[in-house]
Order: structure tokens, then sequence, then C-alpha cells
């Protein structure tokens, strides 16, 4: 039941995506499907932030309802970034001189916390890094949280860039600076897959 569910789901989310904003009536035709089955998916993804419903009047008539994809669906949906991100790390790695290289890797790594800072709070070191799991777990990245609170390790069960990571440790040099950032505390990694381990292991300094 839920995989049917999850898979019905995901052709109402393609369906938009592909021909935009649409009304029940316009959706239960095209998907084959009784309104009330439309109205049900459309409640289970607009309670999972992925679909919005706007109102449109025509005339005195009662207002109908469009919905279509927010912000949220469109970068989940239909993208193709595992290959984009593999052609341009290739790049970086082809910058001969080192200085920057290093310079385009902290940019990188900038960038990506000032896209993650709302969502990593706390006054503690602690609490950084509770939100910080939080935010990669919601991203299917588990991170475990250990070690004593003054000197926490992060391990990451699961690389986030397996690619990349294929390829050179620049990205692992990345992901240090990122959690840098995001703790406000220096990170250095104690362990890597690339040396045999079964995960990385950052530690706070």
């Amino acid at each position: 039941m839920h995989t049917s569910s999850t898979t019905s789901d995901g052709q109402l989310l393609e369906l938009l995506r592909r021909d935009g904003a649409m009304s029940v009536s316009q959706m239960a035709a095209a998907t084959a499907v009784t309104a009330t089955a439309v109205r049900q998916r459309l409640s289970r993804l607009m309670g999972e932030g992925l679909i919005e419903r706007d109102v449109a009047r025509a005339g005195r008539g009662r207002p109908s309802h469009r919905y279509s994809l927010t912000d949220k669906a469109r970068r989940q949906a239909g993208n193709n970034f595992s290959d984009l991100a593999v052609v341009l790390w290739d790049e970086i790695r082809a910058v001969k001189d080192q200085e920057v290289r290093r310079g385009l890797l902290e940019r990188i790594a900038t960038a990506m916390a000032a896209m993650y800072r709302e969502s990593v709070g706390g006054t503690t070191l602690s609490a950084r890094l509770e939100s910080l799991r939080r935010l990669f777990g919601e991203r299917r990245v588990p991170i475990d949280v250990s070690g004593s609170d003054k000197l926490p390790v992060l391990t990451v069960a699961e690389c986030p860039y397996p690619e990349l990571a294929e390829k050179d440790r620049g990205i692992c040099a990345v992901e240090k600076m990122l959690f840098a950032k995001l703790l406000d505390q220096p990170v250095r990694l104690s362990q890597c897959r690339l040396d045999g381990h079964n995960c990385c292991q950052f530690e706070t300094n």
C-alpha cells in the first residue's frame, strides 16, 4: 500500500511538473483516477510542502482551485544534478594552481554553509551538533554524534558525495570546512573511507 501511494504521488508530481498548474478535475482526467483520490494525494503532498494551491475566480461563480509545484518540489523533481556536479568537480580538479583550487573549495564550503546556516542553530556546540545531525538526516545523510561534550565526534555513515569522493580527497576538505563553518569550531578529519575505514569521522578541536 505504501509503495503504491508513493508511486501515485510521484506520478502526480511529474504531471504538474510537465503540464503546470491544474485543477482537480484536470488531474483526475489525466491520471484516470477519481477526484476524491486526487484530493487525498494533494492533501498529503501539500502537507509535505510539495504542492501549493491558488484560488482562481471567474466572474461571480464559485472560486476554483489550481494546484502547482512548490519551489521545494521543483528542486527535487526532474533534476540531473549528479552528472553536472561530476563535470564541475572535474573542472575544479583541473585547476593546476593549488592556491586557486583551494580558494575555490573554500568558496564552495562558504556558499553551502550560508545555504544551511538558518537550519543549524544553538548557543552551545551540543545544540549546533544536534541541529546539524537533523539537517543532514532530512537529506538522507545519516550522521551520528558521539564522544564527550568537549570532544564530540561526527560519524558520517554514508558519504553525501560518493561519485565525487571516488575522484580525490578534495570533497573531504569541502565537507570538513563546511562542518567547521556551521559549528563555528575547528574540525579535523580523523578517519576516511579512502583510507579503508567503514565511515568518515570528523572531530572538533
